[in-house]
């Protein structure tokens, strides 16, 4: 099988030092990365809000530690959406392993290339994570709702092209209680230069999303 140079953007996702680096950068002031007043904006809600207005965070933190992500996935899925890979994944570093933690998989099988994200995020409240998926999805626009997917679901893919190979790629967001959950699932073909349809993407981040909200749940709570 003769070898086929990959695309600047996705020779960097096989780095795992870029991996590393670009998932921090995506979950800390990336397009994931939410900022207070962005959340506010999302919310109708301003900086000056009166201080005296009750917390909820104590009624309403479900969940006090982020599941190993992983794990949230069966070998079922892994093989199917992403051929190839290690279906034990790899967890990235977190600074902080109570309130974020994301796996990561990844293969290239003959010509086609598949990498799937999941990642937990755990706020304080179900108000705060209700805030930031609001700010969050609010960024994203073009794609819909996701029904039956944690307390709020979210959906969007993208078609990019980069020196005549197009990538798609599918981005899922839910809330959950007081946790986000967030799943980034693309692919390529680099023998047609094809990326797979929108409708595969779809709905392969949305049942890898279904599981990792359904791994959530039977974690810890407080």
């Amino acid at each position: 099988m003769r070898s086929l140079p990959l695309p600047i953007s996705l020779t960097a996702r096989l780095s795992p030092v870029v991996v590393l680096a670009a998932a921090g950068w995506a979950l800390s002031s990336g397009p994931l990365a939410a900022t207070p007043a962005a959340e506010d904006k999302a919310d109708g809600k301003t900086a000056t809000q009166s201080p005296s207005a009750p917390s909820t965070s104590a009624a309403s933190k479900a969940y006090a530690a982020a599941p190993a992500p992983c794990g949230t996935l069966s070998e079922k899925t892994v093989k199917s959406l992403v051929p190839g890979a290690k279906t034990a994944g790899k967890e990235i570093p977190s600074t902080d392993t109570k309130v974020r933690r994301t796996c990561s998989w990844n293969a290239l099988k003959g010509y086609d290339y598949r990498w799937l994200d999941v990642s937990f995020e755990l706020m304080d409240s179900d108000e705060e994570a209700q805030k930031s998926y609001k700010a969050r999805i609010a960024e994203k626009n073009g794609g819909g709702t996701v029904p039956g997917l944690g307390d709020a679901g979210y959906s969007v893919v993208n078609l990019t092209t980069e020196d005549k190979q197009e990538t798609r790629e599918g981005v899922v967001l839910a809330q959950v209680s007081n946790a986000l959950v967030i799943v980034t699932y693309n692919g390529s073909d680099f023998e047609s230069k094809k990326a797979p349809g929108t409708d595969e993407i779809n709905k392969g981040a949305i049942k890898a999303a279904k599981e990792a909200a359904a791994g959530l749940e039977g974690g810890q709570k407080s």
